[in-house]
């Protein structure tokens, strides 16, 4: 990654060339950048672990609006629905172009169901992504758990996981194995 690509200032935000991602998505990278940021403040984390959560941040949904052929072959998952490919096809394509921080590549990979391998940059990652305030749903009960990272991080993890598969069971949609285990693993 060039220095310029390591900028974590939210009003530059600059994603790897390869990345395919709509005005749309690049504002929700915004948001999800902005709030990590604010959390490694407030928490006083050192450079490179706020550096960490940022670069998360800034490349989880880099090839979010891929095409599902594009994510397929980047993969090789023909098992897993589209929608949950753009984390391991970006995790797979920054590893390839020397990323070896393999907190950052974790939390990338499984940002949509969660991993129970994951250290604080996966968990962040998790919460800034559901918690940004630019989605519609539940605005308010959203803001009050963001605001309370810095002083209950595991508890407000806990609430996130848990609210994630509720709305992912009002939705219809199945659960991953990962989010079953990491479920198992906080609750």
């Amino acid at each position: 990654m060039s220095a310029e690509q390591t900028t974590s200032a939210v009003t530059s935000l600059v994603l790897p060339d390869w990345a395919i991602v709509s005005d749309k998505r690049r504002a929700h990278i915004q948001r999800v950048v902005a709030l990590l940021e604010r959390w490694a403040g407030e928490l006083s984390l050192p450079d490179a672990e706020r550096q960490a959560w940022i670069d998360a941040g800034r490349w989880h949904d880099a090839l979010r609006d891929a095409d599902e052929p594009t994510l397929r072959a980047a993969t090789g998952d023909t098992e897993r629905p589209y929608g949950m490919l753009h984390g391991p096809a970006a995790a797979s394509r920054l590893a390839a172009e020397g990323e070896s921080r393999q907190a950052v590549l974790d939390a990338i990979r499984w940002h949509t169901v969660g991993s129970l391998e994951w250290d604080q940059v996966g968990r962040a990652l998790y919460m800034a992504d559901f918690l940004e305030p630019g989605r519609t749903f539940m605005q308010a009960d959203r803001a009050f758990l963001a605001d309370g990272v810095s002083g209950a991080f595991d508890a407000v993890f806990r609430q996130v996981v848990r609210l994630r598969i509720e709305w992912t069971i009002r939705e219809g949609k199945g659960l991953a194995p990962e989010t079953v285990t990491l479920w198992n693993h906080v609750r």
